[in-house]
């Protein structure tokens, strides 16, 4: 009797030192992740919806796969560039950003529901099929893409090198779907290309911003000055269709073309998110005349680039407005090597201006040629170049801010800090080929150089509400 009593007490006392256990680590919780009630309130609501589904749906389906589903759902409900890494994504991403992986060259974005092609990257199987910006895709195999996540249609596109897979297209101006069979490659991108133009001006293609392409512009500059007795003409900086990439690397190249100065900088909710990014004061620094091309497939890091030259007045920005990327999204990963990517704050032109969801008005605007029925029906997909997508129309975009608190001039005080990557729209699975084609635009940027001064005269004079620059 007396044994049984001892291990009563026994139970007893271990049992509320478990109780008082979990209520001190539940209050140790609450306090660390500083959440409030109501979101517990809100997790239990989830729970019980999780169990009833476990429980009701049709078929058995894992708690790991609606746990998934519902961060990935609840990332994409935020803004078009947040989103759930799985870790193969995640892999996936760094192996982007490192210039090489596996799949089809194209980067997609949701619009109306749709997926829909930002732009191919040059030199993939999607480029050489002649996918175009704007392009819809209906289907992927035989899986419609209709309400389809970005995560899931980068998954169906992906996979082995030398794999087949075929594309359902719908594009502006054809009254029948388009059909293409592509093979997938490992994809390779050289993000910088460089030549000599007619006149003897220097010219650098940037396709996206990945490691090394600030080193890889810099070996261009290099290339054009020792051809030259050290002295570049001018130079046409390409940033169309560039879908962005890496902020560092932005910075880095936007520091090539200037001599000090404020390039770049982000505000979000905490401190560590307000960062400024300068250019370094340079020895015999050279302000050759110096063209910026961008189009509506101009985004995030080619914007920092535009925007920072233009408010800097180092160069001329030349083509069509630009997406209008103006957010910062950092990478952070997770336990089980998964990883969110996630919009933590805005960045500002030199000037104090929010691109977001308004992009890059350019100091002479020029228009590509519009597509003819016949170059529609021409031979393959080899067609114009369709409407452009841009951030204000994709679901979810968050609104420019200007006119809140999110507005404020930066001071000089040249503040150092941790540059943060920040792959910007990454579900890469960038430029519309022009091969055979008069690029209005690069001619107008020739022309530009030929009578810089006279440009340059107008646009002060625009900026002073004088006159305005127009395309000749």
């Amino acid at each position: 009797m007396a044994e049984r009593k001892r291990r009563r007490w026994f139970f007893t006392i271990a049992a509320s030192l478990f109780l008082i256990t979990m209520v001190i680590a539940e209050v140790a919780v609450r306090r660390a992740q500083a959440l409030p009630n109501d979101t517990y309130k809100e997790l239990e609501t989830f729970a019980n919806v999780l169990a009833i589904v476990q429980k009701n749906y049709v078929e058995p389906v894992s708690t790991k796969d609606l746990i998934n589903g519902a961060i990935t759902g609840m990332l994409a409900s935020l803004d078009p560039h947040s989103a759930y890494l799985t870790p193969d994504l995640y892999r996936d991403l760094q192996v982007e950003t490192r210039g090489s992986f596996g799949g089809l060259g194209i980067e997609i974005t949701i619009r109306n529901g749709v997926l829909t092609v930002v732009s191919p990257i040059e030199d993939t199987p999607a480029y050489k099929a002649g996918i175009k910006p704007g392009d819809q895709i209906v289907k992927i195999d035989n899986e419609f893409t209709k309400d389809m996540t970005l995560t899931d249609a980068v998954k169906l596109m992906r996979g082995p090198s030398g794999s087949k897979v075929t594309l359902t297209i719908h594009r502006e101006g054809l009254p029948e779907l388009l059909t293409v069979s592509l093979t997938r490659e490992v994809i390779k991108i050289a993000s910088v290309k460089s030549k000599t133009l007619k006149n003897g001006y220097g010219y650098i293609r940037i396709s996206t911003f990945q490691e090394g392409t600030a080193e890889a512009v810099q070996k261009a500059l290099d290339d054009f000055q020792s051809k030259d007795g050290g002295h570049i003409k001018g130079l046409v900086l390409d940033l169309r269709d560039d879908p962005g990439g890496l902020l560092d690397q932005a910075v880095r190249v936007a520091d090539e073309f200037l001599d000090g100065g404020l390039i770049v900088y982000t505000q979000g909710r905490s401190e560590s998110q307000e960062q400024k990014y300068f250019s370094h004061k340079k020895k015999d620094f050279n302000p050759y005349p110096m063209v910026v091309l961008v189009n509506g497939g101009s985004a995030s890091a080619s914007e920092i680039v535009a925007g920072a030259l233009q408010d800097q007045g180092r160069a001329i920005v030349e083509g069509t407005q630009t997406f209008g990327k103006g957010s910062v999204q950092t990478i952070l990963p997770l336990d089980d090597r998964s990883a969110l990517r996630l919009t933590t704050a805005r960045y500002f032109t030199p000037n104090g201006r929010s691109i977001q969801a308004v992009g890059i008005v350019p100091d002479v605007n020029v228009e590509p040629p519009k597509p003819t029925l016949a170059m529609l029906l021409g031979k393959g997909l080899h067609l114009e170049e369709n409407p452009e997508v841009r951030e204000s129309e994709l679901l979810h975009h968050f609104k420019n801010g200007q006119n809140g608190a999110l507005k404020v001039k930066p001071s000089n005080q040249q503040d150092e800090g941790p540059i943060e990557n920040e792959p910007g729209d990454e579900d890469l699975a960038g430029i519309s080929g022009k091969k055979n084609q008069k690029d209005i635009q690069l001619d107008k940027a020739i022309d530009i150089l030929q009578h810089w001064s006279s440009y340059k005269t107008d646009l002060a004079r625009n900026e002073s509400g004088q006159t305005t620059a127009k395309a000749q």
